[in-house]
């Protein structure tokens, strides 16, 4: 095959770290097992409204924005990084809560399903809904931190949300700086 029939990205994702507060993350450890906060747990980790949903949902969006846009592809990697992050703690929680890890959660049809995900076509719409899914995920982290009586958990969720609140502010930064309708696809 010729060279010139190649079709290539030339955006490099190499070196590429989470996006998020520069600040530590508290320990991972619980005041004892508790399985009604294990399964509340389960929803930020594979719920509609999730860690799992915010990941799949970036990097499809990073693989349509791919060749387009490459500073906003690395940015939006970043981000998923960061919610692999909260994925992989959540998980721990709900392990010391004596939960069980899984894709499924205790509500009728808990299963994930890309249902949960919103997938504009174009960039613009991308970013919106990026900035809703963190915007939800705050509420329900926040609903969750309401409910669960453990400081130790609490502190972890609190911790995510300063990520989640970043997330929403670089998003925002990104529409308005150039990301508008017309000078995105």
């Amino acid at each position: 095959m010729e060279r010139s029939n190649l079709l290539t990205n030339d955006c490099s994702l190499g070196g590429i770290r989470p996006i998020m507060v520069d600040l530590p993350y508290p320990p991972i450890q619980v005041r004892e097992q508790n399985q009604k906060y294990a399964d509340l747990l389960t929803f930020d980790y594979c719920g509609s409204v999730s860690e799992l949903s915010a990941i799949l949902q970036y990097i499809n969006n990073e693989n349509r924005m791919s060749g387009e846009a490459c500073s906003l592809v690395r940015t939006i990697l970043g981000i998923a990084m960061a919610e692999m992050m909260h994925l992989q703690k959540l998980g721990e929680l709900i392990q010391l809560l004596g939960g069980t890890v899984g894709f499924e959660t205790k509500q009728p049809h808990g299963l994930w399903s890309p249902a949960c995900l919103t997938l504009p076509v174009r960039i613009p719409q991308m970013l919106q809904a990026d900035i809703e899914a963190e915007k939800a995920a705050i509420r329900q982290y926040q609903m969750h931190i309401r409910a669960i009586q453990d400081d130790c958990v609490n502190a972890v969720l609190r911790r995510i949300i300063k990520d989640e609140e970043y997330h929403i502010m670089i998003l925002q930064s990104l529409m308005q700086d150039g990301c508008e309708p017309s000078s995105c696809r």
